[in-house]
């Protein structure tokens, strides 16, 4: 009693403390010691992964190395070098797609992969095209071009240049016709036409028409019967978008009237003969010339058998031949 009294109830209760203690730092121990086994296990078992992806890769089992490879990815690796085995074993398999996104990873971590990638790439692009797969072999460059823009494509410009023109993608298309007209000693005809199509399709008239003239000048009378049409019609575009302008330089006047009276030679489309004729009595008016531009309006007639442009054209015909345009001639101008 007297004991207890002394040393009061916490004293009795010291060891049953220290014993806590000691039990709290064993539970911390162990903790500390089993994360450092998981990290050892894991780290282990990705070694494994990669080892066991490594002899199937050697003995050409491609589907049981991708299996291990892409094990060692989940299992938390984020070493560009387990992600290139991962894309150098889809490319071995032909899988375009997968191979390419593996490699721009590995790549954006390693910039030193980037040659091996497209090295794999092109290969699966030229194999892609032996069996005309043209999708995969655009994928395959596309993604070889991320990685090093101004690769050589040999000759797969042309295929490629088609393979996009086809789909819809007339920007995408010009620069592979491009390197393949240059590539080449004399340009067929058909590759010429088609890349002014393209320009023509994405609105630029005044690239297209030079590629058109050019083709017309390739072929024979009765095989412009086409060409003639895309010329009427870029030419026709091209003055009209000159003439937009709110402020038109002479030289862009005089522009602008050639390109009418290119519409009007070649007689193409038909259905806007008439209102060729009226815009280039339009400009002609404006450069000041009034007999010539009477002569175009006059024409306008002939042109459309049925219009209501037929009204319009002899309103300013009569306007420039009677004076009530001489304000205008003052500054140079019929009306």
């Amino acid at each position: 009693m007297l004991l207890y009294s002394t040393l009061g109830p916490r004293a009795l209760n010291r060891p049953s403390i220290a014993r806590n203690f000691t039990m709290r730092r064993l539970l911390l121990i162990a903790a500390v010691t089993s994360v450092g086994a998981a990290a050892c296990t894991t780290r282990g078992t990705e070694e494994n992964a990669l080892r066991r992806g490594d002899e199937a890769f050697a003995f050409g089992n491609y589907t049981e190395a991708l299996a291990e490879y892409r094990l060692a990815v989940r299992q938390g690796s984020d070493d560009p070098a387990v992600a290139a085995r991962v894309a150098h074993t889809y490319a071995m398999i032909g899988r375009v797609d997968d191979a390419g996104a593996y490699y721009l990873e590995a790549a954006s971590k390693d910039p030193g992969l980037a040659d091996q990638a497209v090295s794999d790439l092109m290969h699966l692009a030229r194999e892609a095209q032996k069996t005309n797969d043209n999708f995969a072999m655009a994928t395959a460059v596309e993604t070889a071009l991320q990685l090093r823009a101004g690769i050589g494509v040999g000759d797969m410009s042309l295929p490629l240049a088609r393979h996009y023109f086809r789909s819809g993608e007339y920007g995408r298309a010009l620069p592979f016709y491009q390197k393949a007209m240059a590539e080449a000693t004399d340009s067929a005809p058909e590759i010429v036409f088609e890349v002014g199509q393209a320009y023509e399709e994405i609105g630029d008239c005044q690239k297209a028409l030079i590629y058109f003239e050019q083709f017309r000048g390739m072929v024979r009378r009765w095989e412009r019967g086409e060409v003639d049409w895309y010329i009427g019609t870029c030419a026709f575009t091209r003055a009209r978008d000159l003439r937009s302008r709110s402020a038109l330089a002479p030289e862009e006047l005089t522009e602008a009237l050639t390109l009418i009276e290119r519409a009007i030679e070649v007689g193409e489309p038909r259905n806007i003969q008439a209102q060729a004729w009226f815009e280039k009595g339009e400009i002609l008016s404006g450069m000041g010339e009034c007999e010539l531009s009477m002569d175009a309006y006059a024409q306008v007639r002939f042109a459309d058998q049925g219009g209501a442009l037929i009204e319009r054209a002899q309103a300013r015909h009569d306007e420039i031949r009677f004076g009530r345009g001489l304000e205008g001639l003052r500054d140079g101008r019929c009306r």
